[in-house]
């Protein structure tokens, strides 16, 4: 087996309600002075009061639009010369920037989700798209992020579809891992540590995701909101963190990709289309069983199914194809799983979109 490369976790975590108002205090406390601020629109409106009159010297630079090459060399020539580390605070494309930007300049970098959509806050990469929102690839750093601060009072206020396609953006990471290791004769103790967090994954969120959920409709904190948010960021992380190449992605986020080829699907969020990837995934397994199991969580949380789910209204075989031979290029994870020819993917597709009429 080859060496995997560990990179477990930040250098330095906390979550807790209100944790964002001590954020300068924490700053201060790790030697920060000059700070680059990374961040968004709407979510800088829920948390810029955190900011209006900061213990540190920041300089405040808005995003635009995607986590792209470009746009990560625009903010780095911006950043002033005496800043001490860079500060991401909103959603996952933020912090990827964040992330990149720090990795460029060498900087360490301090994360802040207002999200719980994806592992993003946790994992030491960056996902690169170009500026009409069409995957390009992404990178692995050499060094993880020094900071993550994860308030949940924040995340509670967060839109509720944000959060539901985290739940379903994380369950894939059982579905994932358990393809490309099972087959495995041996396994070093990392990579059990990766299949144990990918198995609380699924689990937790499948038990517990419909009362986090909730929390956010009531606007009211509950242990299965907190037990959810850590899961989402933290132990969906720490499956690549502790499996490497064997716990980040396969299937399901080549499908993804894929789906970024087609202009419809471009306002469907990430784990939306990773949830219908874990589908067309376990269709190319030849486990329709597990899809069959899957559907009743899927129609609770309001996930995917089918292409009409996530914003394609005509499926055509062109468009098919199209999303197929995005999911097989070069270097695409569904390699892993010996999957290269795109008439697999596009023959698991129709599968899937018949078995769902049929189920319905």
């Amino acid at each position: 087996m080859d060496t995997l490369h560990i990179k477990g976790a930040p250098n330095y975590y906390q979550c807790r309600n209100g944790l964002l108002n001590d954020l300068f205090d924490l700053l201060q406390e790790h030697d920060f002075n000059q700070l680059l601020v990374i961040h968004g629109d709407q979510s800088w409106e829920k948390v810029k009061t955190y900011f209006t009159d900061p213990a540190l010297p920041c300089q405040f630079v808005a995003y635009q639009g995607q986590c792209s090459h470009n746009e990560v060399k625009r903010i780095a020539e911006l950043t002033q010369a005496e800043t001490t580390a860079v500060i991401g605070i909103g959603g996952g494309k933020i912090l990827d920037i964040a992330k990149a930007c720090g990795d460029q300049l060498k900087l360490p970098t301090i994360l802040a989700p207002t999200l719980a959509s994806n592992c993003a806050p946790w994992t030491p990469l960056s996902v690169f798209y170009d500026q009409q929102g069409n995957f390009q690839e992404y990178i692995i750093f050499n060094q993880s992020t020094y900071m993550l601060l994860v308030d949940p009072e924040v995340i509670l206020d967060a839109p509720r579809a944000y959060f539901r396609a985290g739940i379903g953006d994380t369950i894939a990471k059982w579905y994932e891992a358990d393809v490309l290791t099972r087959e495995l004769p041996q396994k070093p103790v990392s990579l059990d540590i990766a299949l144990h967090a990918a198995r609380l994954c699924r689990d937790v969120l499948i038990e517990e995701g419909e009362e986090a959920l909730a929390a956010i409709d009531n606007q009211s904190y509950s242990h299965s909101f907190l037990r959810s948010v850590e899961t989402i960021i933290m132990t969906g992380g720490m499956v690549g963190g502790f499996g490497d190449h064997y716990g980040r992605v396969s299937g399901a986020h080549s499908i993804h990709n894929g789906l970024t080829h087609l202009a419809e699907t471009h306002d469907t969020l990430h784990g939306d289309k990773v949830a219908y990837g874990v589908l067309v995934q376990l269709a190319i397994e030849k486990r329709l069983d597990e899809v069959e199991k899957l559907l009743p969580f899927y129609k609770r949380m309001q996930l995917p199914t089918s292409l009409h789910d996530i914003g394609v209204e005509d499926i055509t075989e062109e468009k098919v194809d199209l999303l197929s031979k995005g999911a097989t290029k070069p270097k695409e994870s569904i390699h892993f799983m010996n999957v290269s020819d795109p008439k697999v993917v596009r023959d698991a597709v129709f599968q899937l979109e018949a078995f769902i009429l049929d189920i319905k």
